[in-house]
């Protein structure tokens, strides 16, 4: 599957703006389109309307960062919108697509994940959405069903858009599915501008485009954000109802490696993260430690 070009994300985005968002009068005319004509855009971004439709159909070769820029202004695109923008315009018109070795993550991103311990819940992202690790909290949270050490291998490792949009157990522990679903796919296509060579990312997009409707029908929408903050509400099979937000680090030197890092969000989920890590931690201990009764104190 070929990523997404510079022509077809402008043509989403125009769709998008509708004359009366930038002050145009319509007069009651009907429209054909649902949103801007090039010509509006092109005269409202100071270019050429033959300058643009060549844009739009990937004939005008590079654009410059002005241009770009003023249509990112009319489009009333955000920041990761236009930093989006940006990398389609910088891709060359005919790039082959390499298959880039299996991710290993950092160093300091596992020590990182490490001084957590157990007791915070945390998963290390590669940049296709793969699972590089995981603590066990974190494994317990969000794929307890998966085995515990299918990250160290590169051929099992989980992929969270796969499970997200292909396995049914993630999509029931996930209340607001939809939202998150949305989410994954926007970062997922802001990812795939920052790597339009990545044959491994064109394959999952495409896997997920044919086996996925939900996916299919998000990515066709052509949102893009960035993910580094939010809240998950989950419906977890051992613990009940969890309210938790996730953050993202990132390290310098590997900004393709995300560490995320759950935290609740109300007493509640509190307390279903202690019972969770207990779990965690009670099934590490020896067997026979686990069957051994309390003792009772004397007297």
């Amino acid at each position: 599957m070929e990523l997404e070009s510079l022509g077809a994300y402008l043509k989403t985005r125009r769709n998008r703006i509708t004359p009366a968002d930038v002050g145009l009068r319509t007069y009651g005319t009907t429209r054909r389109v649902p949103g801007l004509r090039r010509e509006e855009l092109a005269q409202l971004a100071g270019v050429s309307a033959g300058y643009y439709t060549r844009l739009e159909q990937g004939q005008a070769g590079t654009a410059s960062q002005q241009v770009l820029d003023a249509l990112a202004g009319v489009l009333q695109l955000d920041p990761a919108e236009t930093v989006h923008l940006h990398n389609l315009a910088r891709q060359p018109t005919t790039s082959h697509l390499v298959r880039p070795r299996p991710e290993r993550p950092h160093q300091r991103v596992l020590s990182l994940l490490a001084s957590l311990g157990d007791r915070t819940p945390a998963v290390v992202l590669g940049r296709r959405g793969d699972v590089l690790a995981w603590n066990r909290t974190g494994h317990a949270l969000v794929a307890e069903h998966i085995d515990f050490t299918a990250p160290h291998d590169p051929a099992r490792r989980p992929s969270i858009p796969r499970m997200f949009f292909l396995d049914p157990l993630t999509q029931d522990l996930h209340r607001n599915w939809a939202e998150l679903a949305r989410i994954h796919v926007a970062y997922l296509r802001l990812t795939a501008g920052r790597y339009p060579t990545d044959a491994r990312l064109a394959e999952l997009i495409g896997e997920l485009a044919m086996r996925s409707r939900d996916f299919a029908k998000l990515w066709a929408n052509g949102d893009v954000a960035d993910c580094t903050v939010g809240t998950m509400h989950l419906q977890h099979p051992t613990v009940g109802d969890v309210d938790i937000d996730y953050q993202v680090w990132l390290q310098p030197e590997s900004p393709d490696h995300r560490l995320e890092v759950y935290t609740p969000n109300d007493a509640a989920s509190t307390d279903a993260l202690r019972l969770l890590a207990d779990q965690v931690a009670d099934q590490q201990k020896p067997e026979a430690a686990r069957a051994e009764p309390p003792r009772q104190l004397d007297g």
